[in-house]
């Protein structure tokens, strides 16, 4: 009996490594339909029916991409990107001062939204005075300005302690 079972676990796989040898090797057949319809689901019998043409199906066209380029080497040698120790420092030195220079334009900004600010309270204009909505609105602007220009500060202090001295 267990021979018999051997067999058919031999029997089995084998007959199913033929039959896809089989499919393999015979051409896969669709059909086109009336409506542009595409189909591979239908027999023969009702693809006639229902006034199909059977068309056989090809394996896809490959064409081979470019072959990636050699990177050009450097004769001489690997060259570095290195920069010399003083111009590194007048570079350092000109970062730090447009950088000190921002810091006073954007410090002098601050303290002008504040003194428009004022505390909360600025100023009414003309138009405000009939519509108090614009006048909160501003009032609004006026505040995120100032939490924006202080966000600005910050950054630029950052920056500048990046910097050696």
């Amino acid at each position: 009996m267990t021979q018999a079972i051997s067999r058919q676990l031999f029997v089995l796989p084998a007959l199913a490594l033929a039959a896809a040898g089989a499919l393999a090797q015979t051409p896969s057949v669709y059909y086109i339909c009336p409506g542009n319809v595409f189909t591979n689901t239908l027999s023969a019998k009702e693809a006639e029916a229902k006034g199909c043409k059977a068309r056989e199906a090809q394996q896809p066209t490959t064409i081979a991409g470019p072959k990636p380029r050699p990177v050009a080497g450097n004769a001489s040698g690997p060259k570095t990107d290195r920069i010399e120790s003083a111009e590194q420092r007048t570079r350092d030195s000109d970062a730090r001062r447009i950088l000190e220079a921002e810091l006073r334009r954007a410090e002098e900004q601050l303290e002008a939204l504040r003194r428009d600010f004022n505390n909360g309270e600025p100023e009414r204009r003309g138009d405000e005075s009939r519509n108090a909505q614009r006048y909160v609105d501003r009032v609004a602007e006026m505040k995120a300005a100032i939490t924006r220009q202080e966000a600005d500060i910050a950054a630029i202090k950052r920056e500048l302690a990046k910097l050696p001295a």
